[in-house]
C-alpha cells in the first residue's frame, strides 16, 4: 500500500482527478479503449467535477460504478444519478456508461445481463474506491450475506449482496475484478477512516473487505 497524505481536501480532490486523467491517457496511448470504475456517495463528487473536463478522448472510455443501490435512477441514493450529473458532463459526456442497474424488482433478475456488460470492459484500467469506517468497499460489507462468495477468486464479475449496514439490496463488482485493475486508488477523509484503513492492513478481507485491494493500492487521505 502506498499512502499519500494531503494538506487539505480540495488539493487532494484535484490531485486525484489529475492522476486518474493521466493514467487514462497513458492507457489510451497504447490501447483502443480504457475503463474507469468509480464509487458513489458524496466524497468523490469534487474529483468528478475536475475529471469531467479532462482533455481525453472520452469516446474511448467506458465508465462503470463500483456498486449500486437497487433504487430508481431518480432516487437521491442512486450512484448512477450522481455519476451522470457530476462525471458524465462536459468533455466526459462522450464516455460510455456501463450500467449496474436495470428496471427489475431485484438485482438477481438482471445479474446475467449486467455481468455480460461489465465483462466486456474488463480488466479495469483505473479503479477509484471509497471505504466506510467499517472497512467496506464497493458493496462488499462485513457480514454481507454473500461476502465470502464475492471475495472468492472465481467470483462472477458482479453479484447481488445484502447487509444490514447496506440498507437496500446492492449490486457490486466482486473482489477479483477489483484486484485485477491496472491502477487502484482509494480515497478517504478524516481520522476515523485513516485509523480504519491502517487497521485493515492487519485483517483478512472477510473482516475488512478493503484489504482485498490494499497490496496494490495508492491510498489518498486528508483530514
Amino acid at each position: 500500500m502506498e499512502f499519500q497524505e494531503y494538506s487539505d481536501r480540495e488539493m487532494m480532490m484535484l490531485r486525484v482527478a489529475q492522476r486518474i486523467a493521466s493514467e487514462l491517457g497513458e492507457v489510451l496511448r497504447r490501447a483502443d479503449r480504457a475503463t474507469l470504475s468509480v464509487p458513489g456517495g458524496t466524497t468523490p463528487g469534487p474529483v468528478f467535477d475536475t475529471l469531467s473536463g479532462a482533455d481525453l478522448d472520452w469516446s474511448r472510455v467506458a465508465v462503470m460504478l463500483n456498486d449500486e443501490r437497487w433504487v430508481p435512477e431518480d432516487s437521491p441514493r442512486s450512484n448512477t444519478r450522481l455519476v451522470r450529473e457530476r462525471l458524465l458532463v462536459g468533455r466526459a459526456a462522450a464516455a460510455t456508461l456501463v450500467p449496474l442497474r436495470a428496471d427489475t424488482a431485484t438485482p438477481e433478475e438482471a445479474l446475467e445481463e449486467l455481468s455480460e456488460g461489465v465483462r466486456a470492459h474488463l480488466p479495469l484500467s483505473v479503479l477509484l474506491l471509497g471505504m466506510g469506517t467499517d472497512m467496506h468497499t464497493a458493496s462488499l460489507f462485513p457480514g454481507a450475506d454473500r461476502l465470502e462468495d464475492a471475495l472468492a477468486s472465481d467470483a462472477a464479475p458482479v453479484m447481488a449482496l445484502r447487509a444490514e449496514a447496506a440498507g437496500e439490496a446492492r449490486i457490486t463488482l466482486t473482489a477479483p475484478v477489483l484486484r485485477d485493475a491496472l491502477r487502484v486508488h482509494v480515497l478517504i477523509t478524516g481520522a476515523e477512516k485513516r485509523a480504519a484503513i491502517e487497521r485493515a492492513t492487519r485483517l483478512s478481507p472477510k473482516t475488512a473487505p478493503i484489504a482485498c485491494v490494499l497490496d496494490e493500492a495508492m491510498v489518498h487521505w486528508s483530514e
